[in-house]
């Protein structure tokens, strides 16, 4: 009788930084994973699965406005759909790893998250342009 009335009062005595997290936050962090994983650049098959689609999409949308949009609004709807899918994937990890009574900070996580998916662009960029990585024959000039 004494162990029941100890394991209520412990029960009652939680806050909720020390309850374990609930099995909708954790399906949610993991669809959060999961979709951020399609779209970001770490999968290699995405591209045409889901960001060519999405940026296309994008693009037509733009070009209902003005025509020559297309083009323009396809590369940021791709770059777009990559940068959402990062955002995403640190939004899904940050809920699964980082402990219950952390504080979060939504601006930095997003600031810090748009600035690394942005310098992982840019790093992509000059690694192009200085030929340590290929492109397919599709983006050369020939």
């Amino acid at each position: 009788m004494k162990e029941i009335k100890k394991s209520g009062q412990e029960l009652l005595l939680q806050t909720p930084e020390n309850l374990p997290k609930t099995l909708l936050q954790k399906l949610r962090a993991g669809f959060f994973l999961v979709i951020g994983y399609l779209l970001s650049p770490l999968c290699w098959w995405n591209d045409l699965v889901f960001n060519l689609p999405i940026a296309y999409f994008f693009g037509y949308i733009c070009s209902l406005f003005a025509p020559k949009l297309l083009m323009p609004c396809v590369i940021i709807g791709y770059w777009l759909s990559n940068i959402i899918g990062i955002l995403l994937m640190q939004a899904g990890a940050i809920d699964i790893f980082q402990k219950q009574n952390q504080e979060n900070n939504l601006k930095k996580e997003l600031l810090t998250g748009l600035v690394s998916s942005t310098a992982y662009t840019f790093l992509i960029v000059i690694l192009i342009q200085f030929n340590i990585i290929d492109t397919p024959s599709f983006f050369s000039g020939n």
